[in-house]
Formats: structure tokens, C-alpha cells, sequence
């Protein structure tokens, strides 16, 4: 607790604020093994942000691939603490400064303030040597000033924290010697400064001490024992005291990186000498190897971005013990190894198409560990999209909108980064982005015409479909979606909407009424297209209806004219010759077209022979020279007929007096006047008789065949009986002078139109109740047996309407 009290003081002592380049940055100093959670920092003050934009804006940290071991903490105040604790030797070795880099990102809109933390040492690391213990087998013939190598103890702290003098004791026949090395190390070497005597000592007992400057101090030994044995005087020396070398990143193992060489002149063993690598607790050890020839070969791969030189400290030792140092200095060549690193700090996952150019979409940043032109990264995106790719600064690149976007066009893009560094051959990292396009209303609803026109039948269903009108929208989803409006208007005062309606989905047109091509022949109304948009858009198309003639309407006859009271006749005097006029049917049909081409025909007449019509112009002239035996009443039913499928036909009745006088005609149409009233219902009582008439039939029909039927069976009973058979003959079956059966006729005339109502008839009243009861006798008299009834239906069709008739 003591310890860490006046680190804490130091973080605000080694605080230091620079503002620097892509939106802000700031600097901080802290020292290493700061407990976890320990303050670092407010940075959303030194930033001048506000809490609010750091929750809204999701502020996070950003370290790249490097572990994070300091979080921002949004809740409180915005400052910075510790996540993990900082070793600062793990952290960074022997590299000073050592610093953490990392960015704090916030979002809506993207913001990128990069951050550098300086970790500072901390005095928590004693020095230490790899063997607690050292032996050296000393001849005693060793001169004074000999050298003997020691260990270099190890103290990962750097600075005054770091390792600072040896001491050597007891210091009776060894003293210490140092030597400044070009990596910042000292040599540590023994030397001789007595003589030394078997005879008086044969092992010597040392301590080696290693101190750093740190506060407190801290310390590491090393117990050196001393063997001196009898001659051997003479030391290895090495042919250099430095020796350089390099050697490309990434080499085999077992590949050769330099040889080096020590002479002994002593002869046979005292000769002998053997090299070994001094720096036996560093990685330098793990990575090298040298043999007995001098050798130095590589034993595992090494990374030019993990350490660039390294600095090999190379004994070389006689058998007498008596040995030598020189340094070994070996640089690594970088090789084009590692591709560009590229880190999506913050991307958008959609923008709108009404985005403004420039908008900034996505940072990232990229990073390619090799050094030189190996590690010059350039990036670019795929062509002929709207975007580019812009270099910030540190690394950093934004992508940002180039152009104006339409989702109509392109509702996504695949925008692909790629990254290429400048080494041979080069590398190359990629990354894509998929970015949607968000659909904004700005484009109309179109019709596919900008006018339409369209028929209809006459006299249609009401809710009748007409046609319908398509509009297509370009947008999206709702902003697509086209209702169908039927604008506001007046047909001849009347509004279009009790005309015609729109279906506001389908744009279906319906017809609200039944349409009268006679009243109505075409109308104009528009219907408005209108997208579900925020404001909505709309467009507008013309619509005509044409209403089509059906033949819905009969032919009208305006003369002669049709009355029910008074009768109208025209007069043909008996002279007239072939040809001539007697009058001229006019009707009119208020359909067009073919439908109203009307044809005239006569359907019937009192004579055929005498008159025609004409078939275009309904005129009625005689066919023939008229004479005296010509009836003075005429009667002509005239059709006439359109050309409509189906057609449709009107009759008229006309009455033509042949007669040269009027006297002679008056007294003709008065009696068919006087006889008019009772004609009226002629037609019902016929049709009422002969329904009357057919029934009895039938039921006298059934009757019949019955006793047919009894009257075989009891015939065939008395044939069986063996009884006589006596013919019976009516009285008066035989025929009378070639008449027949029946001994007197009944005339009758019927005079008939197309309207049985008004028909006329005459009949003979004299003599008609003898004739009747005559015809009833003689029938019921002359046949024999049930004969009588069949010959009675067959004749009373005939019979009993003129019956009907004469008590008509």
C-alpha cells in the first residue's frame, strides 16, 4: 500500500494533453501494475464531450488486435480505467517509450478520437542470474589481468529501475571490470590481480552481486567457486572483438548466419577451445547455436517484426578454463511477409438515397507490420460504384459517398476494400462491406398511359367492370404502394362519381349505373394516382367512356297513326291503276347505326294480290289494276323491322277502302264499328273453349278405352260360352245421296289480325239452331256403340266454336 500511494500521485504528475490530428487526441502517462479498475483518466472532459453524446453515440475503445487492458466507462463521468493489469516488461521489453495506442469511436454521426497512454516502469523486478552458482578451473599459472567472463544478470526494468553495478566479494585475488557494450549493455568481466597459489588456496568462494538504482533497492547473486589448477596459462583470443552478420526473416531452420573464431597457442588440450554463447537466460539462446567450429547457426524462425538485431555475447574457453568474449551482432533482413492488416472500426449497415456526398459510411483502419516499402499500404474500392475511399491520417481511411444515390438503380452495394502493400511481390488484404440503400419517396406513381379510352355496352349491370388503370411506383414497400382516387368532376351536372366508380387498390372502374347510349354518348372524368409515401406523390390520367348503341329500342310508327277510338281508312278509288300510292308507312327508330335501319314488309292483308310495301320506304301502292270484285274493306298488317341483332319489329294495321264514293265506305266501317265492341274479347272465349274442349277429350278418351276394354273381356267370355252373335246395326248408318255422315254444312267466316282481340268474324244466322240440332241427331242416331263420341271429339273443335260464335 505504500508502494502504490506515490504511483497514484504520479499519474497526475505524468499527465500530459496534446491535441493532434483526425478528430482529437490525448496523451496520458501511468505506471505499470496499477491495480484493475484503478482510474486512468477523465477523457470525455479532456475531449470536451458530453455524457450524453458518449451514451448516444455508444462510445467504445478500440485497440485493434492488441489486448485491451484500459476501458472507458460511459456511466460514470466518462472516464477512462484500468481492465487489465499493465506489466509493463511483458508489454514492451527492453522498447522505450512504452505506450498503449488505442481510439475511442463513437457512432451517429462517426467520430474518431485516437488515444496514447504511456506506461512508465515501475521498480518490481530484481535482477537475476540464470545460475545461481558459476565454477571456473583457474591454472595457477594464470597471469595477473587475466579475464574470466561472468554472467550478465538480467533485470527487465529499464532506466534507474533497471540493472545498475556489480560487486564482487570477497576482492583479495579478483576485482570487477565492466565494459560499455553498443546495445546500452555492460560486459561483466573477472580479472586476476594476484597471483594465484594451489599450494596456499585451491578453491576460492566469491559472490557476485547485481544492483539496480531502483528505490527500494533490489538485488540478485551469484555464488562463484574457483578451482586453480597448475599450469595452463595462456587465454583463447578471438579474431575480432565485434562481429556483424545478417540474416532474412523467415530463414529455414539449421541455416548458417556467420562463423567466428578464437585461438588458443597453448599446446594439445590446454589448446583446445570450445565456444558457447553467453547470453544463456535471453531468447537469443533459444534462437542460436554455435558448435565447435565456430559456427553460429540459426535453430528456430525468426520474425523481423518481433525483434530487427540481435546481440550475441560468444565465449570461447581452453580446457584450462582460460577463455575469451567478443560480441556477435546479427541484423534481420525484413521480407515482404505480412499482408496489411484492415480493421473495421465502425460501418453503417444503411444509409438513405437522399444522403448528402461525402457522407461519411465506414472508418477502418489499416496496418502492415513489415517495415519500408513492405509496410506502405495503398487501399481502393471497386469501380463505377458511388463511393471513394480517402486517407485520413495514422492509417486511418474513411469511405465516404462520391455521388448522388438512387435505390431505384441500386438498392445495395457490395463495397469491397482492398489494401496493397508496395512490397515484391506485393500483398493484399480485402474487406466487404454491405451497405443496403433505404428507399425514399421520390419518385411519382406512373400510369402505363397518360389518356385512356374504353367502351361500354349500353343498358349495362350496375357494379358492371369497365376496364382498368395501371399505375406503377419505382419506390419501395410503402412508399410503392398506389391507391386509386376518382377526382372530383361534373357530367352534364350530374358528379362523375353516380357515374362511374374506382377501385382504390385495383384500379378497377366500375360502372355505378346503367348507362342509355340515347341519353348519354361518351364522358370524361381523371382518376389520380397516389402513392402511401410521407408526403405522398401523385399523378393523373385521363380516362373517356364511350357508351356502344345496343338495339334496345323498337321502331316507332308515327303515321298512320294508331287510335283506339275512331277508325282511319285510306280510300283507293276502283280506277286506280297498277303503281298507284295509297299511302306511306313513317317510323322512325331513336337507336344509330344499323340498329336503326329499318325495313318494311307486309306480314298479312285482305288481299296479297292487290297491294305491296315498299321494303326502304314503307310506301304501299298497288300491285295489280283494281276491279269491281274487290272488297271495299281492306286490311293491311305492315312489320317494320330494324337491323339490330336481334331486331326488333313494330306492326301497324292499315285500313284501305276501295270504293269511289264515301257513302259506299261509311256504310262499310260502320258496321264493323257497330260490331267492334263485342269483337274485343274474342280471341279469350276461343282459347277458353278450346282448353275446355281438349279437356274433355282427354277424359272422354280414357273412358272410351275403358269399356273397350270391358267389352273384350265380356266378348271373350261369351265366345267361350258358346252363345250366339247378333249384329246390331243404329238406325240410319247407311249413307244419303254421297254425303256422308253428315247431311248438312255449316259455313262460317273469321276474319283475323295479329291482334286476336280485335279480330272480326260474320257468321250465317239463319237456319244455324236447325242446322246444330240436325248435325247433333243424326250423329248421336248413325254411330254405332261408343263410335259416336270419337266421331263427336273429332268434329267439335270446328263445330263448337261456331256454336260458341253463332251465340256469340
Amino acid at each position: 500500500g505504500s508502494v502504490r500511494q506515490p504511483m497514484r500521485r504520479q499519474v497526475l504528475l505524468f499527465l500530459v494533453f496534446s491535441l493532434t490530428s483526425v478528430f482529437g487526441q490525448v496523451s496520458y502517462s501511468i505506471p505499470e501494475e496499477m491495480e484493475k479498475g484503478s482510474l486512468v483518466c477523465n477523457v470525455a472532459q479532456d475531449l470536451g464531450l458530453d455524457i450524453k453524446r458518449l451514451k448516444s453515440g455508444r462510445a467504445r475503445v478500440h485497440s485493434g488486435d492488441s489486448a485491451e487492458y484500459i476501458e472507458l466507462n460511459r456511466d460514470q463521468r466518462g472516464v477512462l480505467i484500468i481492465k487489465e493489469k499493465i506489466d509493463r516488461e511483458v508489454l514492451c521489453r527492453q522498447t522505450t517509450p512504452c505506450a498503449l495506442h488505442f481510439q475511442i469511436t463513437l457512432e451517429s454521426p462517426l467520430e474518431l478520437f485516437p488515444v496514447t497512454v504511456e506506461i512508465t516502469d515501475v521498480n518490481d523486478n530484481a535482477p537475476v542470474f540464470q545460475k545461481e552458482e558459476r565454477v571456473f578451473e583457474i591454472s595457477e599459472s594464470a597471469i595477473v589481468g587475466s579475464k574470466f567472463m561472468l554472467e550478465k544478470a538480467i533485470d527487465p526494468d529499464i532506466g534507474l529501475n533497471g540493472l545498475q553495478r556489480y560487486t564482487l566479494k570477497p576482492s583479495d585475488n579478483f576485482v570487477l571490470k565492466l565494459h560499455a557494450q553498443s546495445d546500452g549493455s555492460k560486459k561483466v568481466e573477472m580479472i586476476l590481480q594476484k597471483p594465484l597459489d594451489r599450494e596456499k588456496q585451491e578453491h576460492i568462494s566469491l559472490v557476485l552481486t547485481a544492483e539496480d538504482g531502483g528505490e527500494p533497492q533490489m538485488t540478485g547473486t551469484m555464488k562463484i567457486y574457483v578451482t586453480v589448477l597448475d599450469v595452463n596459462d595462456n587465454a583463447p583470443a578471438f579474431s575480432k572483438p565485434v562481429y556483424k552478420a545478417s540474416i532474412t526473416e523467415n530463414s529455414v531452420k539449421g541455416t548458417l548466419v556467420t562463423k567466428v573464431t578464437a585461438s588458443d597457442v597453448d599446446k594439445g588440450t590446454n589448446g583446445e577451445v570450445t565456444y558457447v554463447i553467453g547470453n544463456s537466460m535471453d531468447t537469443v539462446s533459444k534462437l542460436f547455436h554455435i558448435n565447435s567450429e565456430g559456427d553460429v547457426i540459426l535453430d528456430s524462425p525468426i520474425d523481423y517484426e518481433i525483434e530487427k538485431n540481435y546481440n550475441i555475447d560468444i565465449e570461447a574457453i581452453d580446457q584450462g578454463g582460460l577463455s575469451d568474449s567478443s560480441k556477435l551482432i546479427i541484423d534481420v533482413i525484413d521480407v515482404n511477409d505480412n499482408r496489411p492488416v484492415v480493421n473495421m472500426i465502425s460501418a453503417s449497415g444503411s444509409i438513405p438515397e437522399d444522403s448528402a456526398r461525402k457522407t461519411v459510411i465506414a472508418l477502418m483502419s489499416v496496418n502492415d507490420p513489415d517495415s519500408g516499402n513492405n509496410g506502405k499500404v495503398n487501399c481502393v474500392i471497386n469501380e463505377n460504384i458511388p463511393f471513394e475511399i480517402k486517407f485520413t491520417s495514422n492509417n486511418f481511411y474513411s469511405l465516404v459517398t462520391d455521388r448522388d444515390l438512387d435505390r431505384e438503380r441500386a438498392s445495395e452495394y457490395n463495397i469491397t476494400v482492398i489494401c496493397t502493400d508496395e512490397g515484391v511481390p506485393s500483398l493484399s488484404s480485402s474487406v466487404t462491406l454491405t451497405l443496403q440503400i433505404s428507399d425514399v419517396n421520390d419518385n411519382p406513381p406512373v400510369f402505363e398511359r397518360s389518356s385512356y379510352e374504353a367502351y361500354i355496352v349500353e343498358n349495362n349491370t350496375p357494379g358492371l367492370s369497365v376496364f382498368t388503370v395501371k399505375a406503377t411506383d419505382d419506390d419501395w414497400n410503402q412508399n410503392a404502394r398506389v391507391s386509386y382516387i376518382l377526382e372530383d368532376s361534373s357530367v352534364n351536372g350530374v358528379p362523375v362519381s353516380s357515374y362511374v366508380s374506382v377501385s382504390a387498390d385495383s384500379g378497377v372502374i366500375h360502372a355505378v349505373r346503367s348507362f342509355d347510349y340515347e341519353q348519354i354518348k361518351d364522358f370524361h372524368f381523371r382518376v389520380k394516382a397516389q402513392d402511401g409515401g410521407s408526403p405522398p406523390l401523385s399523378s393523373n390520367a385521363n380516362v373517356k367512356i364511350m357508351i356502344q348503341d345496343q338495339n334496345d329500342n323498337p321502331p316507332q310508327v308515327l303515321y298512320p297513326v294508331q287510335t283506339g277510338g275512331s277508325l282511319v281508312a285510306e280510300m283507293v278509288p276502283r280506277s286506280a291503276d297498277v303503281g298507284y300510292l295509297v299511302t306511306k308507312v313513317v317510323a322512325v327508330d331513336v337507336d344509330s347505326g344499323q340498329n336503326a335501319w329499318l325495313s318494311y314488309k307486309l306480314q298479312k292483308a285482305t288481299d296479297r294480290a292487290l297491294f305491296e310495301v315498299g321494303l326502304q320506304n314503307g310506301e304501299i301502292r298497288t300491285i295489280r289494276q283494281v276491279t269491281d270484285k274487290d272488297a271495299v274493306k281492306q286490311r293491311l298488317t305492315v312489320i317494320v323491322e330494324d337491323n339490330g341483332q336481334p331486331s326488333r319489329s313494330a306492326t301497324v294495321i292499315v285500313n284501305v277502302a276501295v270504293a269511289d264514293s264515301f257513302p259506299e265506305v261509311l256504310s262499310e266501317f260502320t258496321e264493323l264499328t257497330h260490331d267492334k265492341e263485342y269483337n274485343d274479347n274474342l280471341t279469350f272465349y276461343l282459347v277458353l273453349a278450346l282448353a275446355v274442349v281438349s279437356f274433355l277429350f282427354i277424359t272422354c278418351l280414357v273412358v272410351i278405352i275403358s269399356v273397350k276394354i270391358y267389352r273384350w273381356r265380356q266378348s271373350r267370355i261369351l265366345y267361350h260360352s258358346n252363345l250366339p252373335v247378333i249384329p246390331y246395326y243404329p238406325p240410319r248408318y247407311s249413307d244419303t245421296l254421297g254425303t256422308g255422315t253428315l247431311p248438312h254444312v255449316y259455313n262460317y267466316e273469321v276474319c283475323r289480325t295479329t291482334d286476336s282481340r280485335k279480330s272480326d268474324c260474320k257468321f250465317g244466322r239463319a237456319g244455324s239452331q236447325n242446322i246444330i240440332k240436325s248435325f247433333n241427331f243424326n250423329i248421336f242416331e248413325m254411330a254405332p256403340n261408343g263410335v259416336i263420341f270419337i266421331y263427336f271429339f273429332i268434329f267439335s273443335p270446328v263445330v263448337l266454336p261456331s256454336v260458341l260464335l253463332g251465340t256469340l
